[in-house]
């Protein structure tokens, strides 16, 4: 029997990477809070001076705290690539909003009569400004520099998609990985330092005017020192830099498998894999962790480097169905097994292709496929129930939901109910023995290792077969989880690791072994 691995046993084991990623979340919040304290607070005086413009400027920064974080990400890619340059432009346009708000508050709800007295006494609009209005207006404005701070460390867990780092890596692993440990060892750092950063800034917002005067000096430059440790670690030179999924820096066939198997050592950043292949062929990456149907290996010009010490299983594709719907619908096991043998390799790495890079939409692809095999029938009236079909978040798990939702309408009286994008591993798996869905396409490859977590002795035991692996896994899911897996689809969407073609020939790269002699200089 395994023992359980406690979140302090796991926080003590990874350490080092917790310490590394608390430095980059800290340093992405006060960088772009740093900038907007530069552009917030003078814009929130000029509209104190000028009211005219108040509504404008501060229902435009409006709008910015509208924007979901993770579309606002998305905008920032074409124009600054991945890394924390767009992730610190996207906080910095949500900390604008409080700043500029509370700045214009606390100046305009100044005491007229005080500042008529300093007119009396000869003071001009600067000395009033400094001498009357900013500190009386302190308490206000540095309020909503706390709620700045914390709406950025909050939004910066956002980061890791796009390889800025921060505690983001954990939280996002776990929640791919279903690993409780890897989640809170993420989201309890972030937490504390909301509250610590919230608690440190009430304490200076409570005090004398008199002391407020010396942080006016001090806030700043403790801002820029926590702003420069962020850099730190980047300035160490390295041959290449990797990109991997945030499931599989920690999946034992991703990370750590290289690692132990390989002794590849190389400096890695944790990125969605929306943004990774596009990453690699504008040269920000150098190697990524990939999918060997995907279709943008075709797209960027990217070459597989050879698995030579087979740390990668099969990694076969199958509909995994609860037990107790097969039951409810007895058409459905025989309607979904008609995808069955119908992909290989070559097919499915086409219809990806024509999703990820041709642009067209996975309901178009389906359907095309469908009439192609002549698979494809004329959905019926669909009174006899309602399947629901889960997928997770890539353009080949929406493509396979679509052709099972259009072969279930077509040859049963069943309706359709598709809950697509449902994140990683965990959140599918999850849905599903928690009946919120009825199947899902999953791989034999992460039944085996993320789901069951086998021993190494188990998946040595039975290798690199195709058969052993799908005969352990369905017979493990069924005893475990009340779950079957079908007929495979018949393609192999294995986990690989890529660069792009014309680099790896120069530098002579054609296995993994090869890279990791390349990286140790021999």
């Amino acid at each position: 029997m395994n023992n359980q691995q406690s979140l302090w046993q796991f926080m003590q084991q990874e350490h080092e990477k917790l310490l590394q990623q608390t430095v980059q979340h800290l340093g992405l919040t006060f960088i772009s809070l740093f900038l907007a304290i530069l552009i917030a607070l003078p814009l929130g005086i000029w509209i104190a001076r000028k009211k005219q413009f108040a509504g404008s400027v501060l229902g435009f920064a409006g709008v910015l705290q509208t924007v979901p974080s993770l579309a606002l990400l998305g905008f920032m890619i074409p124009l600054f690539g991945i890394g924390p340059k767009p992730a610190i432009v996207a906080l910095f346009l949500y900390a604008l909003l409080p700043i500029i708000r509370n700045t214009y508050t606390g100046i305009t709800e100044v005491n007229a009569t005080v500042k008529e007295a300093a007119r009396g006494m000869g003071m001009s609009s600067w000395q009033i400004l400094f001498k009357v209005e900013l500190p009386l207006a302190m308490p206000v404005l540095l309020a909503g520099i706390r709620t700045a701070t914390v709406i950025n460390v909050g939004v910066a867990t956002l980061a890791a998609f796009i390889a800025a780092g921060g505690l983001g890596e954990f939280i996002f692993g776990g929640i791919s990985l279903n690993n409780s440990n890897m989640i809170l060892a993420g989201a309890i750092p972030a937490a504390l330092l909301a509250i610590i950063l919230d608690f440190l800034l009430s304490r200076i917002q409570n005090l004398s005017l008199k002391k407020v005067k010396v942080f006016l000096w001090a806030v700043p430059a403790a801002i820029l020192l926590l702003s420069a440790i962020y850099w730190i670690p980047s300035t160490q030179k390295n041959k290449l830099l990797a990109g991997f999924t945030p499931e599989f820096m920690g999946r034992r066939d991703g990370d750590l498998g290289l690692r132990q198997i390989y002794g590849l050592k190389i400096k890695t950043v944790v990125i969605s894999d929306a943004v990774m292949y596009k990453a690699a062929y504008e040269k920000e990456l150098d190697v990524i962790s990939g999918y060997s149907t995907d279709g943008r290996l075709k797209a960027y010009d990217l070459t597989i480097l050879e698995d030579d010490k087979h740390i990668f299983p099969p990694y076969y594709c199958a509909p995994v169905v609860r037990k107790d719907a097969l039951q409810k619908f007895p058409e459905l096991e025989k309607t979904l097994n008609l995808l069955s043998g119908a992909i290989n390799d070559s097919v499915m790495t086409d219809l990806n292709y024509k999703v990820d890079q041709l642009k067209q939409s996975p309901e178009k692809v389906a359907h095309d496929f469908l009439l192609q095999k002549k698979l494809f029938r004329n959905p019926q009236n669909g009174n006899n129930g309602t399947v629901r079909i889960g997928s997770k978040i890539f353009g080949e798990q929406y493509i396979l939901a679509a052709m099972y939702a259009d072969l279930i309408k077509g040859y049963t009286d069943y309706a359709v109910s598709t809950k697509t994008g449902l994140g990683g591993t965990k959140i599918c798996f999850d849905a599903l023995t928690n009946n919120q869905i009825d199947f899902y396409p999953e791989y034999t490859g992460t039944g085996l290792l993320v789901i069951l977590q086998s021993s190494q002795k188990i998946t040595d035991s039975i290798g690199g077969s195709k058969l052993k692996v799908y005969n352990f896994v369905k017979n493990a899911f069924e005893q475990q989880y009340a779950l079957k897996w079908l007929k495979p689809v018949g393609f192999n969407n294995a986990y690989a690791l890529m660069m792009r073609n014309k680099q790896a020939h120069e530098l002579h790269i054609r296995t993994i072994s090869d890279l990791r002699k390349y990286l140790d200089g021999k």
